[in-house]
């Protein structure tokens, strides 16, 4: 964190970025992830690429790929090195379910099929060819792009909390 940037700079920013990276590379999992890996300078291109299969797990409608963009930032920064370390796990833990129950407060679900309903007002199988191109039709990345944008927010919120 820059010692110019105010806390709601850095936030914004963090919202921002994500979401454009969602539109950039089709992938809320990695856009999460980047817009805090640049952010707080942590993980590296292995960690990103490891986000590629994660939007709605691997396109199946399941969690959605800004909260798994923003666990495994949580786990990056407050996860553990040493499996015997269960301190660390159950940190990691804690603060995963508290990003989930934020997330949940401001979507109602943390379920990709169930965002994506809510955002097009309809059902769509992003792994179906049909529905994929209707989603790009749509201007589904970008329509999308808050959601990842917000866990990114969220995420961020935490760290600096914790800077303190």
């Amino acid at each position: 964190m820059s010692a110019q940037q105010t806390r709601e700079q850095i936030l914004d920013e963090v919202e921002r970025k994500a979401g454009e990276y969602e539109i950039e590379s089709g992938c809320c999992s990695q856009g999460c992830l980047r817009a805090l890996q640049e952010q707080f300078g942590f993980g590296n291109a292995e960690t990103y690429k490891a986000a590629t299969a994660m939007p709605g797990i691997a396109l199946r409608g399941e969690t959605c790929g800004g909260v798994v963009g923003g666990l495994m930032a949580i786990g990056i920064v407050y996860g553990r090195e040493d499996p015997k370390d269960m301190d660390g796990f159950f940190r990691a833990i804690a603060y995963g379910r508290k990003f989930c129950k934020q997330f949940e407060k401001e979507f109602g679900t943390v379920m990709c099929r169930d965002i994506v309903k809510q955002r097009f007002g309809k059902e769509l199988n992003l792994a179906s060819p049909e529905d994929a191109k209707e989603f790009v039709k749509m201007d589904g990345y970008k329509r999308c792009s808050y959601v990842p944008g917000r866990a990114a927010r969220l995420v961020a919120q935490m760290i600096l909390d914790n800077e303190k």
